[in-house]
């Protein structure tokens, strides 16, 4: 007796997911087109017809920065002005620094939308059809070690290492000064590599978790020998912070875009998620690299021939005028920019030989994202940099005896234990507020909310990013104070990252790994890279890396555990409704 089969149900989410992975995008425009060329009608608008459209089209950019940047720098005045005790110098500069934040912010979030990230989709899409796989892995390579270059935040990386010490931590200071270029050399073939492995997974749609077991394994174990050696492990923070600072807000919306556009060309991932893994894959490799290159420096280089080497270094009196404000931020801007796109334009016309659809938006896009760099550069150099800095080289007087910058003995405020409280519950906000500015978790947590059709919200993402890196800069704070081995410290974390990963769904696992190569951008890094550094100074310690690559297991933990839970409602739901 044949019985009628029930029909399989799905949720309406995953249908969704799958019905958009392979979709083609027509314009009403192009339906609509008369076959005629009529003459188009000019329209004359007065100066107020101008304001009332534009208005609410600004106001709106500007005030969802102004609500994100707002609180954050109020915490800082707050913190300064009545914990520390302190007055802010230089308040009027700092001010109009804000200002100038927010308006590079709004700039470039409304670039990134309407020039760079439809760039990458449109190359993601027509890549795959019309070149080998030979073609696309070696553009996939090249444009992970162009973006490397282009990267801002590599630049305060070196800037902040600058300060090291040749006698007390000589390979560290090679890496940073003599050897600087290699070290991005090496960090960008890393990027490069991570885009190849990305690749691969996209058009044959593989399981992220491998990728991530087999990466961690070298990791771990040059982890394990560098901090077993005295003469390189100091560099093991400049290592993991390397792959902290590889992906930010020009690198992460272009490169999510150019996977995700793979990923639906090929068609042959799970759901359109499998396009993300790069960001992570981007994170893990650089360390690797940098790692490396200080086990190479240490059998070819003596520390004795390091710091005679220093010693002999001579300075520029008369810095560059791209040296100097406003002409290194401009200078930053553009590379941030200007590369990748001529790098992505040469792919579409000479490569693959085709018109670039909404040449006048995406020409729109890019202008906006380059003036909202330069602007957010000067902002963020004269604005919260300087802010978080002064903060930052203030918080140990909350515990121990420091020297300010003018020379000002200042004296513990508090007793030990509630100073050291306060120090870590501030690295703990600060961390917190400044990943809710980034720029580029705002563009991830769009770009996964669209694609689990709100399954994963905006909100929840960020919150649970913000969470994981709080709390991660906290730990890496105390890192500095109590000089606790950072190994020791990063390998519990990524085994407890990696049990997690194993009981996590294929989505959630790409989400929160991708999501820590989105929290160390150029809000974040100079405000860490500044407390690191200032707690540093106070404690005596020998350098302030470390932080930043603890605010990056951070998210990945908050995120998958976020996932499991809501996986968790999600199963308890559908029982109770019968599914």
């Amino acid at each position: 007796m044949n019985q009628e089969e029930k029909p399989a149900r799905i949720r309406f989410g995953d249908y969704a997911r799958q019905a958009q992975a392979n979709y083609t995008q027509i314009s009403y425009n192009d339906l609509t087109r008369p076959s005629g060329k009529p003459k188009p009608r000019t329209i004359a608008l007065r100066p107020i017809d101008v304001y009332r459209l534009v208005q609410p089209y600004v106001s709106v950019r500007f005030l969802e920065q102004l609500y994100a940047l707002l609180p954050l720098a109020l915490y800082l005045v707050f913190f300064q002005l009545f914990l520390l005790r302190q007055p802010v110098m230089e308040a009027t500069t700092i001010s109009i620094g804000l200002v100038a934040v927010i308006l590079g912010l709004m700039f470039f979030m409304e670039g990134i939308k309407q020039g760079l990230m439809p760039f990458g989709e449109i190359i993601g899409n027509t890549l795959p059809k019309k070149v080998g796989l030979s073609t696309v892995l070696f553009i996939a390579f090249l444009l992970g070690i162009g973006v490397t270059f282009a990267e801002p935040a590599i630049g305060a990386l070196k800037a902040a290492g600058s300060l090291v010490e040749p006698a007390k931590a000589p390979y560290l200071f090679a890496m940073l000064n003599q050897y600087s270029g290699a070290l991005v050399l090496i960090v960008g073939a890393g990027v490069g590599l991570a885009a190849v492995l990305g690749t691969l997974r996209f058009i044959y749609g593989w399981s992220l978790k491998p990728y991530i077991y087999l990466a961690l394994v070298p990791t771990i174990l040059l982890t394990v020998y560098v901090m077993n050696n005295d003469a390189l492990s100091p560099i093991l923070g400049l290592a993991w912070d390397s792959g902290a600072v590889t992906t930010g807000p020009v690198t992460v919306p272009l490169v999510l875009a150019l996977g995700i556009g793979i990923a639906s060309a090929a068609g042959k991932g799970d759901t359109s998620l499998s396009g993300f893994g790069i960001v992570t894959l981007a994170s893990i490799f650089p360390i690797i690299g940098v790692m490396g290159l200080g086990v190479f420096l240490s059998l070819t280089v003596t520390p004795e021939a390091i710091i005679a080497a220093a010693q002999t270094m001579t300075v520029t009196a008369q810095p560059a005028w791209y040296e100097t404000t406003p002409g290194e931020e401009i200078v930053l801007g553009i590379r941030a920019i200007i590369p990748l796109v001529l790098f992505l334009l040469v792919i579409m016309k000479v490569v693959l030989k085709v018109k670039i659809p909404h040449a006048g938006t995406i020409t729109y896009g890019i202008v906006l994202a380059v003036i909202g760099m330069i602007i957010f550069n000067i902002g963020l150099t004269y604005g919260l940099a300087k802010l978080g800095g002064q903060s930052g080289g203030l918080i140990p007087a909350a515990f121990s005896t420091i020297t300010s910058g003018d020379g000002t003995v200042i004296e513990a405020l508090y007793p030990y234990a509630l100073g050291l409280s306060v120090a870590i519950l501030f690295a703990w906000v600060l961390g917190f507020g400044a990943t809710l500015a980034e720029p580029a978790l705002n563009a991830l947590g769009m770009t996964v909310e669209n694609l689990t059709q709100g399954v994963f919200r905006k909100k929840a993402l960020i919150y649970a990013v913000s969470f994981g890196v709080g709390t991660g800069i906290a730990v890496g704070v105390l890192k500095i104070i109590f000089d606790l081995p950072l190994g020791w410290l990063l390998i519990p974390s990524y085994l407890v990252a990696v049990v997690l990963t194993y009981l996590s769904s294929e989505e959630f696992v790409n989400i929160a790994w991708d999501s820590a190569g989105v929290t160390t951008g150029p809000i974040t890094v100079p405000l860490v890279l500044a407390m690191g550094l200032g707690i540093g100074d106070a404690v005596d310690a020998l350098e302030g890396f470390g932080i930043l690559s603890m605010a990056s297991i951070g998210p990945i933990i908050a995120v998958l555990a976020t996932g499991l839970w809501a996986d968790y409602k999600q199963r308890k739901r559908d029982v109770h409704e019968g599914l």
